[in-house]
């Protein structure tokens, strides 16, 4: 039964080579993978739903807000005894995990990974889980193109392309912003932009936000259409909001890092659960606006109506004073980085995506707020609060395009292109300064294996270390004598260079060139006196695998003059990499890549 199935399968793959071109079939598998990302989103956004209305609409409301404080912990232990009992898989953050794949793993993701999100993310925040979920769904989308395209037999450049489609998807289903979502997978993901790549992301893209009007009408995450329009003489105050948002993602991104790594220092992860879970339910039990995603308190700031996100604030502060509406929202955008990250070194599993459109919609109304308030001039509120939101996207994320043009396209029109554009670039160029990398690709950007839009840096990230080393090399020890030298090793090799190892422990010591033997080796008085020891000399650099990256390897090659370096692990001897076969991986390695 399994062998005719297969047998069948085999007959479709030879008949799609035969009837339909490679460029008209990643039309069609982008279609595919669009729709696949637009339901993909529909569920978990559904299943959040679910949860969210359950609890929070029923037991607070009907209840006792108590509740606030023991759900973040059930959703948390529900999310890890699935993890260690369904997936028994670690479930690594969605969009990381999508860079990962790409840079180190060749585009290709587990098949867990299809599923993992899906059952794990709506119940993180569901439950009260201080993130979003764009990151989630993007992350179940790419595993299933991952997935589609191994079945296919499609290479590497194919897949990374669908990777991408899948990103460009999910976001376009999310917020029905279909150029947006095609800049991000360009942005995030560091596709490039040829005819090639720009087709199929369109047409997923399409196909998914389709996918979205089928299944939820008209209904936007961010319903909002602009009513104040812009002027000139307020790019002054957009200055000032693009600096407050630059030095918010700063402290967004500083937080997020120190945080995971205490929780890294922490070897178990139910002790993880706890502190984290219990961490994050006092966090929500005295700030409720904390929980889940928060868009509705976006939404509550958008028809400037913050009293409403405020509402029983446990400092019971006069809502009637502004100033007491801005210390309440900004200490929403504090906190809110911490409670997301809480929520992830508890093992909770989403995106930083929500998180970062909410503290930016706060700050953007915040910073109109103080300038109304100074009866100085008099700005748009409503107009700051989108703009944050770009602000502060563009900073986190390291996505101004995207910030731009996902603000632009969900208020209807560009009215507001100026002072995004303004904004996004000037947080965006402060953040750069401070951290080069994302909080997406900072774990990877770290250690040299992040796919960028620097063709040459693409090239040798993808590029495997292990594919280029040579073991064809006669070893020698440093005890052996110039005539064993020569009957055990220049005899029996064709290679001019010969790594000189420790017999007990294969650690290397040093190496002895074809043309140090040449003036002594026909000498034969010199046989029985000279040994490896005495003529031998330290290699011009070492290649230690785990520690060197393509990066190095080429640097070293360069800054040696070498044609040939040994490779270590451990300091054990492994083989060695030559000038020339490394030039020729990078070149097959660049044809791969920029072939469509």
């Amino acid at each position: 039964m399994i062998s005719s199935k297969n047998n069948l399968f085999k007959r479709i793959l030879i008949w799609r080579y035969k009837h339909i071109s490679e460029r008209k079939f990643v039309y069609i598998l982008s279609i595919l993978v669009g729709f696949l990302s637009g339901v993909g989103a529909l569920i978990l956004k559904n299943l959040t739903h679910f949860f969210q209305h359950l609890l929070e609409g029923n037991l607070v409301r009907y209840y006792h807000n108590a509740f606030y404080f023991v759900f973040p912990i059930i959703g948390l232990t529900i999310v890890y005894f699935i993890i260690k009992y369904v997936i028994r898989n670690k479930v690594s953050h969605g969009i990381p995990s999508t860079l990962f794949a790409i840079s180190k793993r060749k585009g290709i993701m587990k098949r867990y990974q299809m599923l993992a999100s899906i059952l794990t993310a709506p119940i993180t925040v569901g439950f009260g889980g201080s993130v979003g979920l764009e990151g989630p769904t993007v992350a179940t989308g790419a595993a299933i193109s991952s997935n589609l395209s191994r079945l296919l037999h499609l290479n590497q450049t194919t897949r990374n392309l669908l990777i991408g489609c899948a990103a460009a998807g999910a976001l376009s289903s999310i917020f029905k912003a279909p150029i947006a979502a095609i800049i991000f997978a360009i942005e995030v993901f560091s596709l490039d932009l040829t005819i090639a790549s720009m087709l199929p992301l369109l047409l997923a893209s399409l196909s998914a936000i389709i996918t979205s009007y089928f299944f939820f009408g008209s209904d936007v995450l961010l319903p909002f259409e602009i009513k104040d329009a812009f002027k000139i003489i307020d790019i002054p105050f957009f200055i000032i909001l693009g600096l407050f948002t630059g030095l918010t993602s700063i402290y967004f991104t500083e937080v997020y890092d120190r945080v995971q790594k205490i929780f890294d220092k922490i070897n178990s992860p139910i002790k993880r659960l706890l502190i984290g879970g219990l961490s994050l339910g006092v966090l929500i039990y005295f700030i409720p606006p904390l929980y889940g995603e928060g868009f509705e308190v976006i939404n509550d700031l958008i028809a400037s109506n913050p009293e409403d996100a405020l509402k029983n604030n446990f400092l019971n502060l006069d809502l009637t004073n502004v100033w007491s509406v801005i210390l309440l929202l900004f200490g929403l955008v504090f906190f809110k980085i911490i409670a997301s990250a809480l929520t992830f070194g508890a093992g909770g599993v989403g995106g930083i995506f929500a998180p970062t459109l909410f503290m930016g919609s706060i700050l953007g109304n915040c910073v109109a707020k103080i300038i109304n308030t100074t009866g100085f001039y008099t700005v748009s509120e409503s107009n700051f609060t989108l703009v944050g939101m770009a602000g502060l996207m563009a900073g986190v994320l390291h996505a101004p395009l995207t910030a731009i043009f996902l603000i632009a396209e969900v208020t209807g029109g560009y009215e507001l292109f100026i002072p995004l554009m303004t904004t996004a670039a000037l947080s965006y160029s402060i953040v750069k300064y401070f951290h080069p990398y994302s909080v997406y690709s900072m774990e990877l950007g770290r250690k040299g294996e992040l796919i960028t839009h620097n063709k040459d840096h693409a090239v040798l990230t993808l590029m495997d270390v292990n594919k280029v080393i040579e073991n064809n090399f006669v070893t020698i020890y440093p005890e052996m004598t110039l005539e064993e030298i020569i009957k055990k090793a220049v005899v029996k090799s064709n290679r001019n260079i010969f790594p000189v190892i420790d017999e007990q422990d294969d650690k290397l010591i040093g190496i002895i060139l074809l043309d140090d033997l040449r003036t002594i080796m026909f000498d034969q008085t010199l046989y029985k006196t000279v040994f490896a020891s005495d003529i031998m000399q330290n290699p011009p650099e070492i290649i230690e695998i785990g520690y060197d990256k393509m990066t190095d390897i080429m640097r070293k090659f360069k800054e040696s003059s070498a044609w040939n370096l040994p490779v270590v692990k451990d300091k054990k001897y492994i083989g060695f990499i030559s000038k020339s076969k490394l030039l020729t991986a990078y070149r097959n390695k660049l044809i791969e890549v920029t072939s469509s």
